[in-house]
């Protein structure tokens, strides 16, 4: 199978043949990997006609070479880039990866937890204009669901849909207003993704414990990233959403950035036993992104856990009793 075909197995619940279907969200170790870095849309400012499609190639084709040395399942590496890039990026992409790999983006039209600056007004607003606040969202979600039609005309399968709703103690937002601000905008995006052919992803950071039930009931294809900083377990995840859910992670982050090798392999070994392989749809993936500063070792110690730990049916290395 390819790593497409394995991350369809996948999102509809299955487990593949092989090995769990892997990428990352980001990934910014190209430059010590490749030897070049990734495009993003400052470095196009002013270049237009030849030069822009002639960059737009050679950073298509370095993902494709990245993604075939690493055996990702899913394009991330065009995120970056204004919508019209990303189309014709995946139209590049094609040429050296075919369909061994698929094409995405991020677009997600909910609300999460705002900055810093302007949080105290952000949930006044939900208080003092609720109907405008609702009326907002309805707005978003329709604005996003028009954007996200033309990436599936251009090839893309599977939308991340990237809003932050949880800190490290919970949700930024209590269940019952979760319930009533999110939520239902959540799964009319999913359903608008679904008949437009599209996969949903769902990431958020923090400790989803608290509306696990909520995000799962929206539809959703995928649960991405399961943080363990913030103490979500995926051995707990799997036995409440049970064996169909796709789970996208676990993978402890913080270990992978400043960890030693020995300790990203536990954590890595870990969330192989727990979130899928034997017990459940998995894609094996860090609880977050592979940086900058990341050491290359750290990363290749997951890649070895992975190969190591094997398909359904193998011979499994003994994970760590509790999650890293």
């Amino acid at each position: 199978m390819t790593p497409r075909e394995s991350l369809i197995v996948a999102l509809q619940g299955g487990r593949p043949e092989g090995l769990p279907p892997h990428f990352e969200l980001v990934y910014k170790r190209c430059e010590e990997f490749y030897g070049r870095k990734r495009l993003e849309r400052p470095d196009l400012e002013g270049v237009e006609g030849a030069e822009r499609q002639r960059l737009l190639r050679e950073n298509a084709r370095m993902w494709a070479e990245i993604y075939a040395r690493l055996d990702w399942a899913i394009c991330t590496g065009f995120w970056g880039l204004d919508d019209e890039d990303q189309f014709r990026s995946f139209d590049y992409f094609r040429e050296y990866a075919g369909d061994s790999i698929m094409l995405s983006t991020t677009l997600d039209g909910t609300v999460g937890i705002p900055t810093g600056r302007n949080m105290v007004d952000a949930a006044m607003a939900l208080f003092d204009n609720r109907e405008a606040e609702l009326e907002a969202r309805e707005r978003r979600i329709d604005d996003t669901v028009a954007r996200a039609e033309r990436y599936a005309d251009e090839g893309a399968e599977i939308i991340l849909m990237c809003a932050d709703y949880c800190f490290n103690d919970g949700p930024w937002l209590s269940p019952p207003m979760f319930a009533e601000f999110v939520t239902p905008f959540l799964a009319r995006q999913v359903e608008g993704y679904h008949d437009l052919g599209l996969y949903a992803a769902k990431h958020t950071d923090g400790d989803i414990m608290p509306i696990l039930d909520q995000l799962v009931g929206t539809g959703i294809d995928a649960l991405h990233s399961l943080d363990p900083m913030a103490g979500v377990d995926i051995r707990e995840v799997r036995e409440q959403v049970g064996p169909e859910l796709c789970l996208m992670g676990n993978v402890n982050c913080a270990l992978v950035h400043a960890g030693t090798p020995e300790e990203v392999y536990d954590s890595s070994l870990y969330c192989l036993a727990h979130g899928g392989v034997e017990n459940g749809a998995y894609v094996f993936c860090t609880s977050n992104c592979i940086f900058e500063g990341v050491p290359l070792e750290n990363y290749d110690a997951m890649l070895q856990a992975r190969k190591d730990f094997g398909p359904p049916g193998a011979e499994h290395p003994e994970p760590p009793a509790e999650m890293m």
